[in-house]
């Protein structure tokens, strides 16, 4: 039994296995807390597996959790599907629809060709069966990477993701949440990697609304960056980086892909991280940064050593941790200070 949270080590479940709900997500539905992720717990870089499904935890302190199984099961026997274990499926996102009474999933889905779409399924239950409704959607016909889902008090959704390579998008959904409406703003324009955000995380707090994003370094960490602004659709100002203390330069290691607020507290929202590579800590962000130069960005020039700062194509993320740590806030900036420990307890 665990009686905190510690950032960074293995987080075992009720049963004494690794958690795997990666690049993931929590909702609180009537007392209980969900997390759900991708399933990382076959893809040891040893065979062509990049997931094996969408796995959820249950808990009620935000500590201990129980396995409840793949919500969403991988498709082996079918190599054309979005599910087979080989496609390179990442970052589902759940939200649910009052007036479908349908739970909705979306998929981020990198195809073979470079391109990156999306599947979206919905369900009766957060815990499934789901059902495909869409496969090989391309949002506003643009390739569509990391994002967020995101419902408003009254029932209008919305979608913040990377446009790849490019700048950030929020898009209207449709009112069964299933696809864009067509209407949409951008925001964080960059001329290609390792600037351009990803891994788009939003927050609502005191009138305000809250971007937390990634650079682009792939499974190698970054600075993050948070933003605020009055309305879904901006236009967002950049406060900086919220790990101000993190001398490495990669938010701790890590990379955030969802906020949330506690229930119960009056002020506390915990950003969920992945530390998707802990074997690599010793890299230094200023050197790989410029291997993500060199490769995207135009008019670079010098020279750089890219075999030293080359990710091993066997990515082990079976091993990935998990960094969960409590914003601090001063005015509007959002800090996250490191710990080795934390309780919810401690905060009001």
């Amino acid at each position: 039994m665990y009686d905190a949270i510690y950032p960074g080590q293995t987080w075992l479940d009720t049963e004494g296995k690794r958690i795997h709900a990666h690049g993931g997500s929590v909702m609180y539905l009537d007392g209980v807390y969900y997390w759900y992720g991708e399933n990382k717990e076959k893809t040891t870089g040893k065979d062509d597996i990049w997931h094996w499904g969408v796995r959820c935890y249950t808990s009620t302190d935000l500590y201990n959790w129980e396995d409840k199984g793949l919500i969403i099961p991988p498709e082996p026997d079918n190599p054309e599907s979005s599910l087979h274990p080989s496609s390179m499926m990442d970052r589902p996102h759940i939200i649910y629809n009052k007036m479908t009474k349908k739970f909705v999933c979306w998929l981020k889905i990198m195809n073979k060709d470079g391109t990156q779409t999306e599947t979206v399924m919905t369900a009766d239950s957060i815990l499934g069966p789901y059902t495909k409704v869409r496969e090989g959607l391309r949002p506003l016909n643009m390739s569509a990477g990391d994002f967020d889902l995101v419902v408003a008090p009254d029932g209008k959704a919305y979608y913040y993701f990377e446009r790849v390579h490019s700048e950030t998008i929020c898009a209207d959904l449709t009112p069964d949440y299933t696809d864009v409406t067509g209407y949409y703003s951008t925001h964080f324009p960059h001329i290609a990697p390792p600037y351009v955000r990803e891994a788009t995380a939003h927050f609502y707090r005191k009138g305000k609304h809250y971007l937390v994003t990634s650079g682009t370094t792939g499974y190698l960490p970054n600075p993050s960056e948070i933003a605020i602004a009055d309305t879904w659709h901006g236009p967002y100002t950049v406060l900086g980086n919220p790990h101000p203390d993190d001398k490495s330069h990669t938010s701790y290691h890590s990379q955030i892909s969802s906020v949330f607020k506690v229930e119960g507290k009056k002020d506390l929202y915990i950003a969920v991280a992945d530390r998707w590579v802990p074997g690599h800590m010793d890299w230094e962000y200023e050197k790989y940064k410029k291997v993500f130069e060199k490769n995207f960005m135009p008019d670079f020039e010098g020279e750089v050593d890219v075999s030293d700062y080359e990710m091993d194509s066997a990515i082990n993320t079976s091993l990935a941790d998990y960094v969960w740590l409590p914003f601090r806030f001063d005015g509007e900036m959002g800090y996250l200070d490191w710990k080795d420990s934390w309780r919810i307890e401690d905060y009001e």
